[in-house]
């Protein structure tokens, strides 16, 4: 049967449109598991044996490369901005609040990066390395392994203004503004309950938790009074002293973080808003008991993490050197 000329025009507009459906993708779909399988295959080896030399050295480091990553992806997406020196034309996110004399194990990244360039130069990301970075501390801490999905390119911009206004969510947030937070992120009540299990590892500034061991009530009283000891009450008084986010293995990248929470021993304020009475409650009590399904759900939220609007294709750039553009 033949097409009048106007169903022609509205059949041909519907070709185009499944065509564009059919071609389009999101940057976050260009990324792949083998995107160096070609082009630089000892990315993994080289990047596995700078973190593992420098976990070997200070454990805590670990922590801090996958906190790095966060607070990376969590401003503007993956693309390596919070990498980025200020220079007297530029500010970067260091200097951010969330960022400010608190993350820490850049030095990491600027070694595999020169260990990377030298195998395969102008190839490899700095968002990619820090990914992969991020991968490899969980595992050397205990942690599970993933495939990382890569191709991220580097961004030739930063965000100071959003890192500086809690798009990086605050130790002092609550519930529903850690739950808004991460939605708007793309990431579900599971894949912020299950991240949050990050803090099995590593240590917080007491600035982070002071207000918590001092006004808070949903607190074990032994626990406040032993965070105490080494975090004064009065501010600007041992700001930087640590303790641990995870009481009984802070090196160590399992479930305890959550069976703390259940026992009130949570560090941050934050932290212990997972497990007060609220939405996420049955979850905490879920991976306190079963390791696995924390570590299988943990692995989803990495990956949906990695893939916040990372830069692909001709977008951004490949730096020679992840403290500044090219």
């Amino acid at each position: 049967m033949a097409l009048s000329s106007s169903s022609s025009s509205l059949f041909l507009l519907f070709v185009l449109v499944l065509l564009a459906g059919t071609y389009s993708s999101s940057s976050a779909h260009q990324l792949s598991e083998n995107f160096y399988a070609k082009k630089c295959p000892q990315v993994f080896s080289a990047v596995k044996s700078v973190v593992k030399s420098a976990v070997a050295k200070e454990q805590r480091i670990g922590a801090s490369i996958l906190r790095l990553f966060f607070h990376d992806c969590f401003v503007d997406g993956c693309d390596g901005s919070l990498l980025l020196d200020d220079t007297p034309t530029f500010k970067g996110e260091k200097t951010a609040a969330a960022n400010n004399n608190s993350v820490r194990g850049f030095e990491v990244i600027d070694a595999i990066k020169t260990k990377v360039e030298a195998l395969c130069p102008g190839v490899v990301s700095c968002a990619d390395i820090l990914a992969i970075a991020s991968r490899d501390s969980v595992v050397l801490l205990g942690g599970p392994f993933w495939d990382v999905k890569l191709g991220r390119r580097d961004s030739r911009t930063a965000n100071f203004t959003a890192a500086n206004t809690g798009v990086i969510p605050p130790p002092t947030s609550n519930l529903s503004s850690l739950i808004s937070n991460f939605k708007s992120h793309g990431l579900s009540v599971k894949d912020l309950v299950a991240l949050s299990g990050s803090h099995t590892i590593g240590q917080a500034r007491c600035t982070s938790f002071r207000g918590h061991i001092y006004n808070d009530t949903d607190i074990d009283p032994s626990f406040a009074k032993l965070r105490q000891k080494n975090c004064p009450r009065q501010s600007g008084t041992g700001d930087s002293n640590l303790a641990p986010l995870d009481l009984q293995t802070p090196t160590h990248f399992e479930n305890n973080y959550y069976k703390n929470l259940i026992n009130k021993k949570g560090l941050l304020h934050s932290d212990q808003e997972l497990f007060n009475g609220g939405s996420t409650d049955s979850l905490v009590q879920t991976y306190s008991k079963n390791n696995k399904a924390f570590t299988s759900d943990f692995v989803t939220g990495m990956i949906k993490m990695g893939d916040i609007l990372p830069l692909t294709g001709s977008k951004g750039e490949i730096r020679k050197n992840c403290r500044r553009m090219n």
